[in-house]
Formats: C-alpha cells, structure tokens, sequence
C-alpha cells in the first residue's frame, strides 16, 4: 500500500515536472548546464544535465525530460576534472519534507514561485 501511494505521489509529481518544462519551453526560457553543489561549501561540480533549477540554493533541478534531480554531493578531487554523475530521483509531491524545518515545500507551490521570479 505505501509503494502504490508513493508511485502514485510521484506519477502526479512528474506531471506537474511535464507541464512546467513544457511552459519554460513554450516562453523560451533556455535550459542551462546543471551543477551539483558540494554540501556544506560553495563548490559545484558539472554533471552533463542540462535543465532548469527550482530552488535558488540549486539544490534540486530538473532536465528537459522533466526528470527530477536532487543536486547534492560530497566533495571529490577527481569530480573537480570529470564531473559527477547524478541520478534522476522520483520526484516527490513535497520537495524537502524529512529536512529542517522551514525547508519542505509543496512541488506545486514551488514551481509557481519558480514561474514567478522566470516570468516577472
């Protein structure tokens, strides 16, 4: 029951992902190279994902296929050359929830901000 309630979360989850790439398309906003960010540091390293970002911290992103990614990891000398790989996550009805307080935020209510400050 969990698992049929969690695939359906994020079967409605990639829904809203489709429609927002879709509107970013239509109104031409371009698609730009996604980074991972090192946590806990200013450092980012290149993934090969090219998308949009839905947080300002550019934590999560998502690609031209709507595929969701959380953009988080650890530090890595050889990534400083290469880059790091970075797996598409199911995408979450709630972006966040199980973090700090203050830091969960509705799917939905996040890609209306994100509409917000791309289209002002």
């Amino acid at each position: 029951a969990l698992e049929r309630r969690r695939a359906a979360e994020s079967a409605e989850a990639r829904e809203l992902l489709v429609a927002f790439v879709g509107e970013l398309r239509e109104r031409g906003v371009a698609p730009e190279a996604l980074r991972a960010q090192v946590i806990g540091s200013g450092t980012s390293y290149r993934t090969g994902i090219s998308g949009w970002y839905l947080r300002k911290n550019r934590s999560v992103g998502v690609d031209t296929e709507a595929n969701f990614y959380i953009l988080g990891t650890t530090a890595s000398l050889a990534a400083r050359v290469t880059g790091v790989r970075v797996l598409a996550s199911d995408p979450p009805l709630v972006v966040g929830q199980g973090g700090r307080d203050g830091e969960s935020i509705k799917l939905a209510d996040l890609l209306e901000m994100r509409r917000g400050e791309l289209f002002e």
